[in-house]
């Protein structure tokens, strides 16, 4: 009988050991009698913006005046200023760097011995760099930003009174214009709060020298606006943030776990050897077999606010049905849990519900398990079983 127990024990030891090694090896570790501690890696947070968020819309108004050809009688330029509406729409898609359509228009007014008078109006696509956040990290409550940016466009120029010196056929004067402009500027934003920003922001646009329908002197024509307004950001105004070091930690325990299981095999494989050597044994004494069950090991993590389970992790729930199905006796509690550092604890309970009820879906839907076998417990953000509370948008298995 004492043999059957250390037979027992050894077998138990080397069933674990290879489907702990799968486990491992599903998160592309393979293990090691030395694993490298999470402090030696380099990581990098990234973050990225999902596809629903920071979203905007800018509104306003201010100034325009053009620096083109002309002067006055006294031979002395002149510059007028005249209103300039500004409407436009775009999209941060990191903390540091974004996009926009903006629309520019209004009447602009220019000497040349003489006053001229047109109306114009401008679309332009600009590559936006917020400084701030580049400089002095990614901060989606910053209260003031510097943005620098360039853009491309075309511009329409229409109703000029009198005509340039630019002839059409049949010699007449031109008084339209379609250029294609390279702009550059500086915005100053100001958060008022979560969603509104004001803003006022210079806009140089660099055109051909027929901008005007007037061609002399400077081969560029510019047009310079200064604008005020708001800016309106839909959806969420966070960055979502993510670090593919994150799950180091957790791969170092199961790798220290593997290793512990190796030595106790170790062990029993000695005993059973110093055990066969006492053979034949002088009585025979029946003893009860305590069978302990051993910690189930998989988990599966979720992303933020998220009770989706990713093609990554589906492979832990894998593990979890095959071990169930290899263990028929075996019950499994499926225990949910939620980052303390995101969300309201109500709010989080109901979310490590919905993470919990994931697992068992896929567990009886997917891979068969029958549901009389699962129990399903949210722990929430009351329990958090790791102290890196990125680790703790988890759900923990264990046997009943």
């Amino acid at each position: 009988m004492k043999k059957n127990v250390l037979l027992t024990a050894a077998m138990s030891c080397a069933m674990l050991v290879p489907a702990l090694q799968a486990k491992a090896q599903g998160e592309t570790v393979v293990v090691e009698e030395e694993t490298v501690a999470v402090s030696e890696v380099p990581c990098k947070t990234h973050y990225y913006v999902p596809k629903t968020d920071n979203w905007f819309i800018q509104f306003g108004a201010g100034v325009a005046t053009p620096f083109v050809e002309g002067v006055n009688d006294k031979g002395d330029r002149e510059r007028h200023f005249t209103v300039n509406y500004n409407l436009g729409f775009g999209k941060w898609f990191s903390p540091y760097m974004g996009f926009r359509v903006a629309f520019n228009g209004g009447p602009l007014h220019w000497e040349d011995h003489g006053m001229y008078r047109a109306k114009y109006v401008g679309a332009n696509v600009d590559f936006m760099w917020d400084m701030f956040n580049s400089l002095g990290g990614a901060n989606s409550k910053r209260v003031f930003s510097i943005v620098p940016f360039v853009g491309l466009g075309a511009t329409y120029l229409w109703d000029q009174n009198p005509a340039g010196n630019i002839s059409m056929e049949h010699g007449y004067k031109k008084t339209k214009s379609v250029t294609l402009p390279v702009s550059a500027g500086l915005q100053l934003r100001f958060r008022l709060c979560k969603y509104v920003d004001f803003f006022a922001e210079a806009r140089a646009g660099f055109y051909g020298d027929n901008f005007n329908n007037i061609a002399f002197g400077r081969p560029i024509d510019i047009n310079l606006t200064v604008n005020g307004g708001f800016a309106v950001t839909f959806g969420g105004r966070d960055y979502q943030a993510y670090n593919p070091c994150d799950y180091l930690g957790y791969i170092d325990n199961l790798n220290n776990q593997v290793n512990d299981l190796r030595g106790s095999l170790a062990t029993t494989a000695a005993a059973l050897a110093a055990a066969e050597a006492q053979l034949p044994c002088p009585e025979v004494v029946e003893q009860e077999v305590v069978v302990e069950t051993a910690p189930l090991m998989a988990t599966v993590r979720f992303s933020l606010n998220s009770s989706k389970i990713t093609d990554t992790e589906m492979v832990n729930v894998f593990n979890i049905a095959e071990w169930m199905k290899a263990n028929p006796e075996q019950n499994v509690a499926i225990v949910g849990y939620a980052d303390k550092d995101t969300g309201t604890s109500e709010y989080n309970m109901g979310l490590s519900k919905r993470r919990a009820q994931s697992v068992y879906d896929a567990l009886t839907g997917k891979y068969g398990i029958s549901g009389d076998r699962l129990t399903i417990q949210a722990e929430g953000s009351d329990v958090q079983p790791y102290s890196e509370n990125n680790w703790n948008r988890i759900v923990i298995f264990s046997a009943q």
